[in-house]
Formats: structure tokens, C-alpha cells, sequence
């Protein structure tokens, strides 16, 4: 078996994902992926004739981001016809699966050269919801629509889910609320030290006119004062009816965990927040990155995937990470960097505490909340960031994990070339 190398990452600033208010809500999605897909071959001298495949990830595959938009984006961004291209969906996780694949077909000597990465306009998802909303419909639920399957495994809402798992776990609004707070200080931090500039790549229009070329989501002026004042986001669509049984997000997760008394914790200032944004990753083997001159950033070490309660929804993470590290034969302790997506504070909050993690290993950078998560690009976003900050405080090893719908959670470990 051959080594899988990440020769460069790339990604565009994340725009505010709403119609009207984010710079990059009047884009479209395959513009978002041409754009870091064109980047990472003009930056790398990449002869696009010789990628095996474009791997990438998108979760909600419909109108403008249905159609296979790996496939698409390339075309767009100039890839010679012979790179072909798919387009997958884990959810949230999508954005390391992809990354993952790739290596799975380098380190198998299937492919030579793969380009992984991911794409989330959530302008355009958010928007089909609110006009789902306004059309008298409920918040989708995962496995909807399957009667079946929501009697064995009840999936709600994964805001409620969230709630419930601090409820559940015991944590605190306070802890919650301290834990958004620091990604809001660290993100600021480390995009006034010019952390990010390395991967960053601006968005232009047609014209070349610069749409975006800077973190549009983060507070840095969050206070925790302001945090205390917000009131939750979840408990107003927790008791709602979401279907003709009468059934609401409360009831089925109590279907599951009778005796759980869900409180609500989370809110626009400790979840992860609504953005649009896409991220790319160049794969290869070493023979390649030699005979054309690349030099790699970091090797694949491990990599692998997880399944949990899919009722809870965002508890796969700390598995995922223990699974990982055995494929690697390495320790927590072995590990010098983490990132763990902030989809909602409490993900990251028990995932520090019960892998008993050093917090200033663990997103030093901040995260979701404070930067925004677009959801099939994150993942290789994270990835990205993980091998920058490794080259930046010269360190060795990162684990990248984040909990996806379904119960799941990939993980990936990358080691410093």
C-alpha cells in the first residue's frame, strides 16, 4: 500500500448564507466550487489531465446544487474532460469523506492525483426551508417521510438533539456559552495574525470584481454578557406538530428516552453558524508529487468512520476518534492538534471532556460558531485549516472528526511532511 499526501488545501472566505445580507448568496454553487477547484491547479502547476477524479460533497442535493456539481465545477473551472467527477452526501460529513475516498484510492494504487472537497450554499438551502416553513410545514426531520424507520430510530431536529444531549450529559448554559465565546476570541485572533491567508482564495464575479475575499460570519465584538441575553433557538419548534400522528421533536426523542427532561441551551451564539463557502484538497501519491515536482504538506495516516444513536444524532465524534487513533496505533496523547466541528457547543464540550482533551490543542483557531458551517464543505475546510496550524507551530500529528445527521461522525489523522 502506497502513502496518500495532501499536496495544498484551499477554500474560500465563508459568506453570510442568507439571501440579501451574504456576499456570495447571489453565486452559484458550481462558481463557488470552480473557484478553489481553479485555485488549487493554478497554485499547484496541476496538469488537470492527470486527476483520476474530482470527489465532492454536497448535502442538500437539489435544484441549483443537484446534478453532480463535483463533475460540473470542474468542467467549469477549465479541468481537461478526461477528470471526471462525482458528488456524495453525509450530511455534515461529507467535507472529510471526500478527503478520505481520495486517499482510500491513492493509498489502494487505484489513482495517482485526486482532488477532494466540498460546496454549501446555504443562502439557497436555509431559503427552501423558510419557504418550506411558510408553506405551514414543520423543520425537516431526518428519515422523514419514513414511518418505518422513525418508530425504530427517531431522528429529529439536530438543534433539539443538541439540547438534549446537554441535557442528558449535564452541562451547563454557562459552560455552552463560555465555549462560543472562545471560538468567537480565537477566530478573531487568527484572523488578525493572517492564520488563514495561506488557504484563503477570494470569490469574483464574471467580471473579476472581488465578491468576498474575507470571514464574513464572525462576532468578534460577542460579549459574554450578550450570549446571556439571547434566548434559545430550538424550544419554539420543540413542541410543534411535525406530522398527522401528532408527533413533535420532543415526543421522539422521549420516545427513545422516556425519563429525559429536555432543557434548551443552544442558540445563534454557542451553534454553529449559516454560511455559504467551498474548500478543495489535492490528494496524490508520492511517485506522483516526485515525477511532477509537488512537495507534499502532510501524509494520510488513518482515517475511518463511525455510527451512533441516529435519536441523538451528534455523539459519533468521540468514537469516531478512538477508532481512528487504533487504526493509526497512536494515543490521545500522541496527537498535538484537533479539530472538532462546532455544530453546536455542546459537540465540542463533550467531546474535550471526555476524551479528558487540553483545550488549547482543540480548535485554537475557533470554529463553526464563530466561523460559520457549510455543511459539505467544512469537513475539508477543517482538514485544510488542521494542516496549516500544524506547519505553523510546526507540530506533527491532527485529528479532524465532526459528528454528522444519521448518528456518524469521519475522522482523519494527517501527520506534517
Amino acid at each position: 500500500m502506497t502513502d496518500a499526501y495532501i499536496i495544498d488545501a484551499v477554500r474560500t472566505p465563508r459568506g453570510i448564507g442568507k439571501v440579501g445580507k451574504g456576499a456570495l448568496a447571489a453565486s452559484h454553487p458550481q462558481h463557488l466550487a470552480s473557484t478553489v477547484l481553479k485555485a488549487l491547479a493554478e497554485r499547484n502547476a496541476l496538469n488537470t489531465k492527470d486527476v483520476d477524479d474530482v470527489i465532492w460533497s454536497t448535502s442538500t442535493q437539489k435544484g441549483k446544487q443537484g446534478g453532480d456539481l463535483g463533475r460540473m465545477a470542474a468542467l467549469d473551472a477549465g479541468y481537461d474532460i478526461t477528470s471526471s467527477g462525482m458528488t456524495l452526501d453525509r450530511f455534515c460529513g461529507g467535507g472529510i469523506t471526500t478527503v478520505n475516498l481520495a486517499a482510500a484510492q491513492v493509498m489502494s494504487g487505484m489513482a495517482d492525483c485526486v482532488v477532494a472537497g466540498g460546496t454549501e450554499m446555504m443562502s439557497f438551502t436555509s431559503d427552501i426551508t423558510q419557504q418550506e416553513m411558510a408553506a405551514g410545514f414543520a423543520p425537516p426531520m431526518m428519515g422523514s417521510g419514513n414511518e418505518r424507520l422513525q418508530k425504530v430510530h427517531p431522528q429529529p431536529h439536530q438543534g433539539i438533539c443538541g439540547d438534549a444531549i446537554a441535557s442528558m450529559e449535564g452541562f451547563t448554559r454557562e459552560e455552552l456559552d463560555a465555549l462560543g465565546l472562545r471560538s468567537q476570541q480565537r477566530a478573531d485572533v487568527a484572523i488578525k495574525e493572517g492564520r488563514f491567508d495561506k488557504s484563503l482564495v477570494a470569490v469574483t464575479d464574471d467580471e473579476g470584481n472581488v465578491l468576498l475575499d474575507h470571514e464574513e460570519f464572525p462576532r468578534p465584538q460577542t460579549t459574554a454578557e450578550g450570549l446571556a441575553e439571547l434566548q434559545p433557538s430550538f424550544a419554539k419548534i420543540a413542541d410543534v406538530p411535525i406530522d398527522q400522528n401528532g408527533n413533535t421533536f420532543r415526543k421522539l426523542i422521549n420516545q427513545k428516552y422516556p425519563d429525559l427532561d429536555i432543557q434548551h441551551f443552544h442558540h445563534a451564539g454557542n451553534s454553529s453558524g449559516v454560511v455559504d463557502g467551498a474548500a478543495a484538497v489535492l490528494v496524490a501519491s508520492k511517485e506522483y508529487a516526485e515525477k511532477n515536482g509537488l512537495k507534499p504538506r502532510a501524509r494520510i495516516v488513518a482515517t475511518a468512520n463511525m455510527g451512533d444513536d441516529p435519536t441523538l444524532m451528534l455523539n459519533a465524534p468521540v468514537p469516531a476518534a478512538k477508532k481512528v487513533l487504533a487504526k493509526a496505533g497512536l494515543t490521545k496523547d500522541d496527537i498535538d492538534l484537533w479539530e472538532i466541528n462546532e455544530a453546536f457547543a455542546v459537540v465540542a464540550a463533550k467531546f474535550i471532556r471526555d476524551l479528558e482533551l487540553d483545550i488549547d490543542k482543540v480548535n485554537v483557531n475557533g470554529g463553526a460558531i464563530a466561523l460559520g458551517h457549510p455543511i459539505g464543505a467544512t469537513g475539508s475546510i477543517l482538514i485544510g485549516t488542521m494542516v496549516d496550524e500544524l506547519e505553523r507551530q510546526d507540530k506533527r500529528y491532527g485529528l479532524v472528526t465532526m459528528c454528522a445527521a444519521g448518528g456518524m461522525a469521519p475522522a482523519i489523522i494527517i501527520e506534517r511532511v
